[in-house]
């Protein structure tokens, strides 16, 4: 699952559109659609739209034996 699905799920989840998160984050909405389609989120971005929507980001590598760093 790419990030402009999760974006829409979260959105869809919490009844707001694409637009409206981008208002809530302090961007355009043709801003973010940009960014999501060229896929240029930046982690803190990402961070941005998890807290407006009431979630959390979260970046790890994982190894084989499940070890997060």
């Amino acid at each position: 699952m790419d990030i402009k699905q999760k974006i829409t799920i979260l959105a869809a989840y919490k009844g707001v559109t694409q637009a409206e998160v981008a208002k809530m984050i302090g961007m355009t909405p043709q801003n973010l659609n940009q960014k999501i389609k060229r896929e240029t989120l930046s982690a803190e971005e990402l961070e941005k739209i998890a807290e407006a929507l009431g979630a959390k980001y979260t970046v790890a590598f994982e190894l084989p034996n499940g070890t997060k760093i």
